[in-house]
């Protein structure tokens, strides 16, 4: 028990601990007072007024900075909760993923059906919802890192330390014992501050556990259920079913049991069919036919759960005695008339006076024996007769309990007591002698406090047993809205019942929390449109969601018409522009705290114009598009570019304004702000004239050239001089002429002869008819023809039998020669290998010499190189001779 409550002491720390820091930034002020005292002027005067104010306004501004720190530190200890600390936006997509993580086991069973988690989903949803999780009885959020106890009858939440005082006032005062003598002996429940349900007094929360119940003081994880432990939670489903709940630890009831189960119908006609654990009791819509419990008739009903009802139709029944017959329902055939029995009893003399029953009607009630009216005296007489009183004296207890009747036994009741006795009124405190059967009631009121221990008892001769006070409680609740509607009590009263919705701004999204949480619970955010009016001329604001505060600005288009021009301002609305407020107040002092810059909300006027405008420029270049404020004469900063007068050069002035003479002459006339042209003419000459022209620039076609232009003719050798224009005007052939000199060509034709042709342009023709010799392959036969013939090979010369003859002989003659050739060859090396032999024997040692070979050469080898031109001069003669014959 002591862990749950260190938790619970622990989660109130916070308080205290927001103390100690505003006492420690009081104790930096003190600590800065004292420094700022201890700098003053010290023995040696070496300290200035200067530093003393410098080292005052340094310890000023670090006790200041202290002071925020605490109080920013205050406020955030104060406010912080796990749903305040979470509300961003972009926690929206962390919770989401924290309760899909919580539905996935149950989620994977149901093939994503998550419509019987509604009501668990709302309890996870207000784990994490700003001012959801509220303790009733302080009234206080519930953090993430205190300590709670869960109801398991309403699953409400508390603080640990608050339902552990609750149980334990709860206690103390059904045991008090102003009303109960066996205070501490007996085991007293205590009840939910919410649903009432009553729990044990070993039931009284001691220790800090999870939702499920299986992790004591769970640890504190950003990515769970605040509270939750991770794990599957694994409680037993109710109404029990045998399976255990499969979500990850969480707060509220447990789903219905998602398990598919195999089950029949209700009358177990249909076959079984696999169903939802939730759900396997199903009726299979057939008639039940089960007998109902008239004996008669069967069940009608579709197939239902339980016993059949009565049976529905109409019978004529007798009653039980029999004397009547009535149409009744099948279902109820036993009835009683209304009519005494008055069958005979078995004396014979008195009839059954019971109300129509069943059976007999038993003995005579007058029969046997029977006793006097004081039951002293026993007497046995026939029924006819009446017992007769015994003369004894009656002697039964009287009215008060205390005396006995003293008269003879008779019938009838005995009267009242009237002996007089000392009484005591209820209360005890007075004494009276009257009659007995008078109670003795005095005028003392009571003044006991009844068990509210607020209000006395006032009644009068109070016995002691107070009543319990009757009036209303009428104190405060911890809400501070309502009072405490039940009838005066001790200790403390209920939370409040009450549910108050904080809605947002246009009221249609609201969140229900517990009384007297609305002051600190943020409104809810609002998916809706807001409804509210635009604040500027337009007639409807900018769609956005509902809001508390001013509306955004609006940014939609001004569309006011603008004066100047009469165009719509295309600018995002400026009726409500928050302007800086300048001139304000300076602070006076490095004490005074510098405030925030203030914002005034102004109309401000609307922009220059900018719808673009087609504008010409001064020299009509061009047209652009100029904002409507700045239409007017501009320059698009352009070479003017119009036509000189001597309509060959353009003004070379940036774009300006030219004054139009004659309108129908165009734009790109020079006018009289354009420049005047002081070039050369610049005209391009005739094609081979390379003279410039001798005039300044003009309009119109140039001169014709007249000077001379030396030439070379076509042969380049000879020197021509030419008028110019007579060049540059001729035609081809002119040029032709022109350019010849009247002589022979001197160029050589590919054939090597020269060209016959007169000076001209071009390759020369190839028509060369001079004589030429051929000679026909062994050069014996030779003949004069024309140059152009043999070059087009239409002309050739053959060899003839004289030429063959001679060919013949000369290659006997070739052979003949190689053959002493190579006998010349053999010899001279048989000559040097006698000589090679002779060194080699060695007669001559002492006076060795070489032997010299001297070899002779023969008549053809001394003139083989005289003879053999000759040779061939005479076969050559001899063939041109026959051939000249045989020609």
């Amino acid at each position: 028990g002591g862990r749950g409550r260190a938790r619970g002491r622990a989660t109130a720390a916070p308080s205290s601990g927001n103390g100690i820091h505003l006492r420690g930034a009081g104790g930096g002020r003190e600590k800065g007072s004292v420094g700022a005292a201890g700098p003053g002027p010290s023995p040696r005067g070496a300290a200035t007024p200067a530093a003393a104010e410098l080292m005052s306004q340094r310890k000023f501004e670090e006790i200041k900075k202290a002071n925020q720190a605490a109080a920013k530190k205050l406020v955030e200890e104060h406010f912080s909760s796990s749903s305040e600390e979470e509300g961003d936006e972009d926690f929206e997509g962390k919770r989401g993923k924290i309760v899909a993580n919580t539905f996935t086991s149950y989620t994977t069973q149901t093939d994503g059906d998550m419509r019987e988690l509604e009501r668990t989903r709302q309890y996870v949803h207000e784990a994490f919802q700003a001012g959801a999780m509220t303790c009733l009885i302080c009234i206080a959020s519930v953090k993430r890192n205190q300590a709670v106890w869960s109801c398991s009858g309403c699953f409400c939440i508390f603080h640990m330390p608050c339902i552990q005082k609750w149980a334990k006032d709860s206690q103390f005062l059904v045991s008090s014992p102003l009303t109960d003598d066996d205070f501490g002996k007996r085991d007293y429940p205590w009840p939910c501050p919410k649903c009432r349900f009553e729990y044990k007094r070993s039931d009284t929360p001691s220790r800090y556990y999870c939702y499920c119940g299986k992790v004591e003081d769970p640890p504190l994880d950003p990515w769970l259920v605040p509270h939750s432990c991770g794990q599957v939670c694994e409680r037993e489903f109710k109404p029990p079913c045998g399976h255990k709940c499969l979500l990850l630890c969480h707060p509220g009831p447990c789903p219905p049991c998602p398990k598919m189960v195999t089950t029949t119908c209700y009358c177990k006609k249909a076959k079984p069919i696999p169903r939802r654990c939730s759900a396997k009791e199903w009726a299979c819509q057939l008639p039940c036919g089960r007998k109902l419990l008239c004996g008669q008739h069967k069940c009608e009903n579709p197939c239902h759960a339980g016993n059949c009802p009565p049976c529905p139709r109409v019978s004529r029944q007798k009653c039980v005695c029999g004397k009547q017959v009535a149409e009744r329902s099948c279902a109820s055939p036993l009835w009683h008339c209304e009519q005494v029995c008055g069958k005979t009893l078995p004396c014979g003399n008195h009839t059954c006076e019971q109300i129509c029953h069943v059976g007999a009607c038993g003995e005579c009630p007058r029969s046997g024996k029977r006793f006097c009216p004081c039951q002293k005296s026993k007497f046995s007489l026939p029924c006819t007769e009446d017992v007769p009183t015994c003369g004894d004296s009656c002697d039964k207890v009287l009215e008060c309990g205390i005396h006995r009747c003293s008269q003879r036994c008779h019938r009838g009741p005995c009267e009242t007591c009237r002996q007089e006795v000392e009484k005591h009124c209820r209360c005890g405190k007075h004494t009276k002698r009257m009659p007995c059967h008078k109670p003795y009631i005095c005028e003392t009121k009571c003044v006991k406090m009844r068990d509210c221990q607020k209000h006395q008892c006032r009644r009068k001769c109070c016995p002691g047993n107070c009543p319990p006070c009757d009036q209303n409680c009428g104190r405060t609740l911890g809400c501070r809205n309502h009072k405490c509607p039940s009838v005066c009590h001790r200790g403390s009263c209920y939370p409040c019942p009450e549910t108050v919705d904080v809605k947002c701004n246009c009221g249609n999204t609201k969140v229900t929390v517990p009384c007297g949480r609305e002051r600190t619970t943020r409104p809810p955010k609002c998916k809706e449109q807001c409804s509210r009016p635009p604040t500027c001329h337009h007639t409807s604001q900018e769609k956005h969601r509902c809001h508390f505060g001013a509306c955004p600005p609006c940014h939609q288009p001004c569309q006011k018409v603008l004066e100047k021009c009469g165009h719509l301002c295309p600018a995002p609305c400026h009726d409500q522009a928050l302007i800086k407020q300048t001139g304000r107040h300076q602070p006076a002092g490095p004490w005074e705290q510098p405030s925030e810059p203030a914002f005034i909300q102004t109309a401000l006027p609307c922009p220059p114009c900018q719808v673009p405008i087609p504008t010409e420029c001064l020299g009509k270049h061009e047209v652009s598009p100029l904002p409507c404020h700045a239409v007017g004469p501009y320059s698009c900063k352009r070479v003017c570019g119009r036509t000189l007068d001597c309509q060959n050069h353009t003004c070379m002035k940036e774009c300006h304004k030219v004054t139009e003479i004659d309108a129908c002459v165009g734009k790109n006339k020079a006018g009289p702000e354009c420049l005047q042209c002081e070039e050369g003419c610049s005209k391009s000459r005739p094609p081979g004239c390379p003279h410039p022209c001798v005039l300044p620039c003009h309009p119109g076609e140039c001169p014709p050239c007249v000077q001379m232009l030396r030439i070379k003719c076509h042969c380049k050798i000879t020197s021509l001089y030419v008028e110019c224009r007579k060049i540059t005007t001729a035609d081809v052939n002119e040029k032709n002429l022109l350019s010849c000199c009247k002589n022979q060509c001197p160029k050589e034709l590919p054939c090597g002869h020269r060209c016959k042709e007169m000076c001209h342009p071009g390759e020369c023709p190839f028509n060369c008819n001079q004589k030429v010799k051929l000679r026909c392959p062994c050069k014996r036969i030779k003949k004069e023809l024309h140059c152009n013939k043999v070059r087009e090979n239409q002309i050739s010369i053959e060899c003839d039998a004289t030429c063959k003859e001679m060919k013949r002989k000369a290659s006997e003659i070739k052979e003949a020669e190689a053959k002493a050739a190579l006998e010349e060859e053999k010899r001279k090396q048989q000559a040097e290998l006698e000589a090679f032999e002779n060194r080699l024997k060695g007669r001559r040692k002492k006076n060795r010499k070489r032997d010299e070979v001297t070899v002779e050469l023969t008549l053809w080898q001394k003139y083989k190189y005289y003879l053999l031109p000759a040779c061939a001069v005479a076969v050559l003669a001899f063939a041109w001779y026959i051939a000249r014959d045989v020609a």
